[in-house]
């Protein structure tokens, strides 16, 4: 009955605003204000869907959050209602009471848990998708940060990727070059990974020993960790997400800082850290990069995978004949596929230019431009899009990129990014002439 209803409540985002649509027309022939029924009906949309989201957690918790990551997708409103309604998602949801969790310390640490955790605030500090934050203090006199798992929430989060996979299965056979039902694997497998503490507690020992002799990057160290409990120490800072009304000085050394962690991650510590919104970060007093939540990360021993560097630089090049045989060696069409390439280095070319940019400054408006023009279908190019199947290797490195993009363009930074992805990107190289910045 629960994951019915959770299924209802997901299907209810769409169906509820449609119902709004309606009302809002009723009362524009009533004789209402056009410009009014709007505005009310963008925040009442906005509302509902941070409160649906905030409360169900799981997989539809994370789809908000990386949704308010790449605010400039959102409806745009002089309110902003959109933006400031999700973007509310990337902090604290909706928390639950303390003696909801304290069964789940109980299990995972023992009956005794009280005499490691000598203090324990009640109140959490954050409230994330899978499971939420208290500050307390170990035996040691060490400040911790000790995240909890919510009771019932890898069966949330089976019930989501449950009604996305049946989504998938339908899409498929309406469009079946988009593949989905790979995609939806790959999320069900990853997201199964992020249920376990444990493993989290590994990965983020791993950058703890990664970036232990970089100044530049702080990653708290696991103090304990069981499967559904996991203690780490105390990390303070201020938001990066915060800082988008900082001076400019301030707002491109927090992004460049951001944007070298991602991707030289593999190189480092041997994983790419696959969540990438602003809450996960946060700026410390000595300027350094505090870096948390290492749930979401993907084993690359070897470092990024040298494929998607190469169709980077083949696209950045101009040069149809390597980007076909990029597309080919990176799984994104079968071999001996006829794809339109010039079409496609038109399409893509808007992604490309901070990659092919000395410095490239990032603005939301600049984005949103972007996006507008790609996903548009009257586009003569929009059709090769639907040619390309995503690998399902591939999907959480697009989704770090996409995550990555849209925070440099929330703090409209300006960033030299063709040098970083030349320094930690394998097969990626710029034309041996410069291009303009973009912006």
């Amino acid at each position: 009955m629960a994951t019915a209803l959770r299924r209802l409540r997901l299907l209810s985002l769409p169906l509820g605003t449609a119902a709004f649509g309606a009302w809002a027309r009723l009362a524009a022939l009533a004789g209402a204000d056009a410009d009014e029924v709007r505005a009310e009906l963008r925040q009442r949309n906005a509302e509902r869907t941070r409160a649906t989201l905030g409360e169900l957690k799981g997989g539809a918790l994370k789809a908000g959050q990386l949704l308010s990551t790449v605010d400039a997708l959102l409806p745009q409103d002089p309110e902003a209602s959109w933006s400031a309604a999700l973007g509310e998602l990337q902090e604290v949801g909706v928390p639950i009471a303390f003696r909801e969790l304290a069964p789940v310390l109980f299990a995972e640490l023992g009956t005794s848990w009280r005499r490691d955790l000598v203090a324990l605030d009640p109140t959490p500090v954050a409230a994330a998708s899978l499971g939420q934050v208290h500050r307390g203090r170990w035996r040691d006199g060490r400040e911790v940060a000790v995240k909890i798992q919510y009771p019932g929430v890898a069966e949330a989060v089976a019930s989501d990727v449950g009604t996305v996979a049946a989504m998938s299965r339908l899409a498929a056979r309406i469009a079946p070059s988009l593949a989905l039902p790979p995609l939806v694997d790959e999320l069900r497998t990853r997201l199964a990974e992020e249920l376990d503490y444990t493993r989290e507690a590994a990965v983020q020992t791993r950058f703890v020993e990664g970036f232990a002799d970089d100044p530049g990057v702080v990653v708290p160290e696991v103090v304990a960790a069981s499967r559904r409990v996991l203690v780490s120490t105390w990390l303070g800072g201020t938001p990066i997400a915060s800082l988008a009304s900082a001076p400019p000085a301030q707002r491109d050394a927090a992004a460049r800082a951001y944007q070298r962690f991602l991707v030289a991650g593999p190189a480092y510590a041997g994983w790419l850290h696959t969540d990438p919104h602003p809450g996960n970060f946060r700026v410390l007093d000595d300027g350094a990069l505090g870096v948390m939540d290492f749930g979401s990360a993907l084993a690359m021993p070897d470092g990024m995978p040298p494929s998607f560097g190469r169709l980077l630089a083949a696209l950045i090049a101009d040069s149809p004949d390597e980007v076909g045989a990029a597309l080919e060696d990176a799984g994104f069409v079968e071999p001996g596929s006829a794809v339109e390439v010039d079409k496609l280095l038109d399409y893509m070319r808007p992604f490309t230019e901070p990659a092919a940019a000395t410095e490239f400054t990032f603005t939301r408006s600049w984005l949103r431009g972007q996006f507008g023009r790609v996903n548009d279908p009257r586009n003569p190019d929009f059709g090769v899009a639907l040619q390309l199947r995503m690998p399902a290797e591939h999907l959480f490195t697009h989704r770090v990129w996409l995550g990555m993009v849209g925070v440099l363009c929330h703090l409209e930074a300006t960033v030299p990014v063709a040098e970083v992805l030349e320094r930690w990107l394998p097969g990626f190289h710029r034309p041996v002439e410069p291009v303009p910045t973009g912006g």
